[in-house]
């Protein structure tokens, strides 16, 4: 398998940090439960990791290809490592926010190594768009796990229990592996500092220039709104589980992993269909169909709302297995789209434009938690939720204006017109 080394580092990589990023939305509700604090206090914390990505990206996104996209990665891993076996120790609402700062920090630099480095080890744009979505499936497997092993370390009868937190020392350990197996992966980066023969000297000037071409803004909006859809839906999952259809503590956060199989399930049929169909033709049919399932499940939610007593999975409303299955059809959207973008552009930018992926994404996914945490607070569940509808059109819309703007991918292998096939 070719570079399958570096790709494995890459799976393990992105699966360990799923979890460590992810559960925000474990966090979210488990503050309310231990430090008495507010849904729309709680729903900083999303805005602790995500401003984080965005500010480390922002600093760091025209100079990583020249620090090394292995080394960024080693580091992060390092860093983090150290503070799960730390956090355990320190229980508070203020050193949760802390933590998710540095997951958020160090999760920038993991992200843009490993965007930068799919389009090292891939030969040409349907390879990558494969890669990308089975990469992405794998962020979603770690998402999936993550609900059992939070749900492992959660103590239902006593709410106000802080052994949540022991889950972090278990992912440390998972850290600690992840750094190894890379350390032991070889990666030949020299692609990614050379264009058209010469050496690239990065500025940072080079991320505004990006910015300022038309297909980089229309991608740039597409990624904000389907980021905020995403996260908006993944952080208050379980809060709407417990607080809306009134499931215990745990079963809430276990049934949050029926969204992230969904998604993980998603990505890994869009590897296998992408390769074959028109990517735009598949995004526009799954986001219609998401809208629907949207206007389908919260009517359900709110006629079955505490009808009965819910000892476990197989006595949960309908609801709460119907709603988390809009990540089956949201899921090929990112992936998709982030492959499109930097398959249209030389694999010396592909770190900037990685980096500007981040920046947008993050602030997609703060808006969206604020902005549902708000609405979940004033309102109810339903309405936080019937409120993706908004972003679900303009999204649709943005994604025309993007596939009107698509260049030529420039990762396709040139074919010597003079062979006859």
């Amino acid at each position: 398998m070719h570079n399958w080394r570096i790709k494995l580092s890459l799976f393990i990589n992105y699966f360990v940090f799923a979890i460590l990023l992810n559960s925000s939305g474990i966090a979210i509700l488990q503050v309310q439960n231990n430090f008495g604090i507010s849904k729309k206090a709680a729903a900083w914390i999303d805005p602790c990791k995500d401003l984080s990505i965005a500010i480390v990206s922002f600093l760091i996104a025209s100079y990583i290809a020249k620090f090394g996209y292995k080394r960024a990665m080693l580091f992060a891993l390092a860093i983090i490592t150290a503070v799960c076996f730390i956090i355990p120790n320190t229980p508070g609402f203020m050193s949760i926010k802390l933590l998710f700062v540095a997951v958020g920090s160090c999760f920038a630099l993991i992200k843009m190594s490993v965007y930068s480095t799919i389009g090292i080890v891939t030969r040409d744009s349907k390879e990558h768009i494969s890669l990308m979505n089975f990469i992405e499936s794998f962020f979603m497997v770690g998402n999936l796990s993550l609900y059992f092993i939070f749900g492992a370390f959660v103590d239902n009868a006593n709410p106000q229990s802080t052994s949540w937190l022991n889950a972090y020392y278990l992912l440390g350990g998972l850290c600690l592996i992840a750094f190894f197996l890379l350390l032991s992966a070889p990666l030949d980066e020299s692609a990614a500092k050379v264009e058209d023969g010469k050496p690239v000297s990065p500025k940072f000037i080079d991320m505004f220039k990006l910015m300022s071409e038309p297909i980089v803004l229309a991608f740039i909006f597409s990624a904000f709104f389907y980021v905020l859809i995403e996260q908006s839906i993944q952080n208050f999952l379980p809060t709407f589980n417990n607080k809306v259809l009134l499931l215990p503590a745990v079963l809430s956060i276990q049934m949050g992993s029926i969204l992230a199989g969904s998604t993980a399930l998603g990505r890994f049929f869009a590897g296998v269909i992408l390769k074959k169909l028109n990517w735009f033709y598949v995004i526009i049919g799954c986001l219609l169909l998401a809208a629907l399932l949207v206007i389908i499940a919260m009517p359900l939610a709110q006629d079955e709302a505490g009808k009965n007593i819910i000892h476990g999975w197989l006595n949960a409303p309908v609801a709460a297995y119907i709603f988390p299955l809009i990540g089956l059809l949201l899921a090929p959207v990112y992936p998709a789209i982030n492959s499109v973008i930097l398959t249209s552009l030389p694999k010396p930018k592909h770190g900037i434009m990685s980096g500007l992926i981040i920046i947008f994404s993050a602030i997609g996914g703060t808006t969206g938690s604020l902005i549902t945490g708000y609405i979940f607070d004033k309102y109810n569940g339903q309405t936080a939720f019937y409120f993706t509808l908004v972003p679900i059109t303009i999204l649709i819309v943005s994604l025309f204006i993007f596939k009107r703007l698509q260049r030529k991918p420039v990762m396709e292998p040139v074919i010597n017109p003079d062979v006859i096939h």
